[in-house]
């Protein structure tokens, strides 16, 4: 573990102590160095780690504090971090919203408020009226998604959630661009979810929210694996065309023979 790693244990053990509660201004530079016991850079170091992992924030010419430390504000830069992700991780991804979704929303049905039921209803009427236009079909998609998993009142969820389903929203618009009818699928699975919400029934719900993310996945590794097999034979194709020109090119023209030394 090197220096600057020990230093942010430091200063994460004060917060979870309680010695430096959410909302809480931190000492001044040279005296939080005097009580960690470490120098002003690598205090400096760490607190700059800190700001980056959203547990501490600068406030220009008033100092440093503690976040709120809620969990839509420590696990804000989730999303930023699947951006990055590549490979077949895309697939990875929507096999973790299959595990997650379907029990979030059996949750939700068991704690939906007719406020968000009503909203819920909103994002799914946008839908309907949207189904000929795929991204903005897919926002109202993501907002309906959003507005269930909020119902289940457990924000450390939703956080996950958001944060995972920021980059399979791609996958499914690419799945509307391709796939004609997916948009008269999603909405009829949407509407199962509504009505799963609206009766509370939260088996119904659960097992409506898992047909639809499956639906989703299983279109997308079939497609991934057409696509990964025609980028093959396309490379095989590109070889053979390769060679062809070859044999084009020197006929007509003795083959050199080719001697070692």
């Amino acid at each position: 573990m090197s220096l600057t790693d020990k230093a942010i244990d430091r200063i994460r053990e004060l917060i979870q102590s309680g010695e430096l509660p959410a909302g809480s201004r931190l000492p001044s530079e040279p005296r939080l160095s005097a009580q960690l016991g470490i120098s002003r850079n690598l205090t400096r170091e760490a607190v700059k780690a800190l700001v980056l992992a959203r547990v501490l924030e600068i406030r220009r010419g008033d100092g440093t504090y503690v976040t709120s430390l809620e969990p839509s504000v420590l696990l804000e830069g989730l999303g930023s971090a699947i951006e990055l992700l590549r490979g077949d991780t895309l697939l990875e991804l929507n096999e973790v919203r299959r595990l997650f979704e379907p029990v979030a929303t059996g949750l939700a049905a068991s704690r939906i408020s007719a406020g968000e039921l009503a909203e819920v209803e909103g994002h799914l009427a946008a839908m309907r009226e949207a189904q000929d236009d795929v991204e903005l079909l897919n926002r109202h998609d993501a907002a309906f998604h959003r507005a269930v998993i909020t119902a289940t009142g457990n924000a450390t969820l939703a956080s996950l959630l958001e944060g995972i389903s920021s980059r399979t929203v791609r996958a499914r618009v690419w799945r509307g661009m391709v796939d004609g009818k997916a948009a008269e699928r999603t909405l009829a699975e949407h509407e199962a979810i509504y009505q799963a919400l609206a009766t509370g029934d939260a088996a119904l719900a659960h097992a409506a929210a898992l047909m639809h993310v499956s639906t989703t996945e299983k279109w997308l590794r079939k497609y991934l694996i057409e696509d990964t097999e025609a980028d093959a034979l396309a490379d095989v194709a590109g070889a053979e065309l390769d060679i062809e020109d070859a044999d084009v090119e020197t006929q007509g023209r003795p083959r050199q023979s080719v001697t070692a030394d």
